[in-house]
């Protein structure tokens, strides 16, 4: 609202990582949750009601993380995409796309866009022919009562390469958000005259933001920090990615938020600008909070809005595959990744028997994973294997293999003698489950009192002590083939064969298959201390 004529105050509400989680469901069981972004919406037409300029940012990851989000972007493509829709009917006022949009492909990419009513904004997604942004202009500036101009720059984690098919995103480049920042900021200073400058950038903060000190390793995959540090001139820093809950703290006179993931919180930022003459304007406070979603109802017309995909996406997930005998749903997810579960072993089973390869890796990717009941629907199958993953085979020398396991092995933190405890490392700023992996077609033991480097024990293959210059085919998702969760050793490794189907689907089609399947495993590997 306008104060009087000498100031201004705008309201900036941000959501980000949404991953799918626009109702207030958990898919696994129909289950009601307290989260979901029509949960927010209610929050943000509070809001709208109460004050006159306000602004609705999502920080990126909003089209993939759910079986709804999923149906609606691999099995349906014929209709609107209903999170777009609802993007579309909340007004949101601009996207900055994050690295999982592009999981199913610039195709998809283009079809979400030009069904947005809204801009999308990335400085450093660029067309690799041209060196422009991809989405075009990658700012937009809004203009409010008393000619008061606030920026708005897009920026996305410059690691997708790292971790996404290439085929997904053939014709792009991706520059450091650092380097576009500093090309842009000045831009919209001195150029379009910006009086306030908001950055909303899809990555999170490489260090702690009230230490400075390093939280992860400095790949780039996380810049925030340094965009604080390097750049002056940026009055809000919305970050994401990390999937952490940061209400508001300042680094180096810039103000950081993050709202959470799954639709859990918002972000509300208050603007105040004061008029320092005839037409320039400064800012002259800031403040923020995180809003819960928890306890908030929901907007009738908004589930109605979402009913017929969310019917759809029910009736698809609700498909019988097969029958289990034995045991495969998992209680203990961390005794799970310590000894092996029967549903590990089935996933790398598949993965092995559709590739034609005797050695195989994956993950339990989350704590979540509530593995096979007596009956199996689609429903289990997403539930378990929630990333739209594909497979490749790689030649991997025995030195490879071994220098991937010790990398896995730094999963588990230095025995104190007590228990066997996950490292700190694969927990904060958010959790890393799904960089641990368990593997099947060779044999070995991880020694947790052993020290970083050296844990492998009894590493064989077929009873035989592995060569370490002898050579192996190994299949494992696209991530991890790509260096995902820096696997360092599988970059640039030989592509013997690629499974362009999705797991999800590889794994349905083999349980329909099968009809029935036995809760089985070989203990090929176990997690010891001395």
């Amino acid at each position: 609202m306008v104060k009087d004529a000498q100031t201004l105050q705008v309201t900036l509400l941000v959501t980000s990582d949404i991953h799918g989680h626009v109702l207030p469901i958990r898919y696994v069981d129909n289950e009601s949750v307290d989260t979901g972004l029509i949960k927010l919406a209610t929050i943000m037409k509070q809001i709208r009601s109460e004050r006159e300029h306000v602004l609705l940012i999502d920080n990126g990851d909003l089209l993939q993380g759910t079986p709804f989000a999923y149906y609606h972007a691999c099995l349906d493509q014929t209709t609107a995409h209903p999170i777009v829709n609802l993007m579309n009917r909340l007004q949101l006022d601009a996207f900055i796309p994050g690295n999982h949009e592009f999981n199913y492909g610039l195709d998809f990419v283009k079809r979400a866009r030009e069904q947005s009513e809204y801009p999308w904004l990335s400085a450093n997604v660029l067309n690799m022919q041209t060196g422009e942004p991809l989405f075009g202009c990658p700012y937009r500036i809004f203009t409010f009562p008393g000619g008061v101009k606030i920026g708005l720059l897009g920026l996305t984690t410059q690691y997708i390469p790292n971790w996404e098919q290439p085929s997904h995103i053939d014709g792009l480049s991706f520059e450091s958000a650092v380097k576009a920042a500093k090309r842009w900021v000045p831009y919209l200073k001195e150029q379009e005259g910006v009086h306030a400058l908001i950055v909303s950038y899809h990555g999170g903060l490489e260090r702690n933001a009230e230490t400075g000190e390093e939280v992860e390793e400095e790949t780039g995959e996380n810049e925030g920090w340094r965009l604080c540090q390097e750049i002056e001139g940026i009055d809000v820093l919305l970050t994401g990615h990390q999937h952490q809950r940061i209400g508001g703290v300042y680094v180096n006179n810039t103000l950081v938020v993050q709202p959470g993931y799954q639709g859990s919180c918002l972000a509300e930022v208050e603007f105040s600008l004061r008029r320092n003459g005839d037409t320039s304007w400064s800012v002259e406070a800031r403040q923020s909070r995180l809003r819960e979603a928890g306890g908030m109802a929901v907007d009738p017309a908004l589930v109605e809005l979402l009913q017929a995909g969310e019917e759809n996406t029910q009736r698809w997930l609700d498909q019988p595959l097969c029958k289990v005998q034995g045991e495969m749903q998992i209680t203990d997810h961390s005794g799970a990744r310590m000894n092996e579960h029967p549903l590990v072993e089935l996933v790398n089973k598949i993965q092995m028997e559709v590739t034609g390869t005797d050695i195989s890796n994956t993950a339990l990717f989350d704590n979540d994973a509530p593995g096979f009941g007596p009956l199996v629907s689609m429903r289990e199958v997403t539930a378990n294997y929630p990333y739209p993953n594909t497979l490749k085979v790689l030649r991997l020398s025995g030195e490879d293999i071994r220098e991937a396991l010790e990398w896995t092995a730094r999963y588990f933190a230095p025995y104190d003698g007590l228990r066997i405890e996950v490292d700190p490392s694969y927990l904060y700023p958010k959790p890393q489950h799904y960089n641990y992996d368990m593997w099947e077609g060779i044999e070995y033991t991880i020694n947790v009192s052993r020290p970083l480097g050296s844990r492998i024990e009894g590493l064989s293959c077929k009873g035989r002590p592995l060569d370490p210059s002898g050579e192996y085919k190994v299949v494992m998702n696209h991530y991890r083939a790509s260096g995902g969760g820096n696997y360092r050793m599988f970059r640039n490794k030989q592509v013997i064969r690629e499974v362009t189907v999705e797991m999800t689907e590889l794994i349905a089609e083999y349980l329909m298959k099968q009809g029935n399947i036995v809760a089985a495993k070989n203990d090929n590997w176990s997690v010891i201390h001395e």
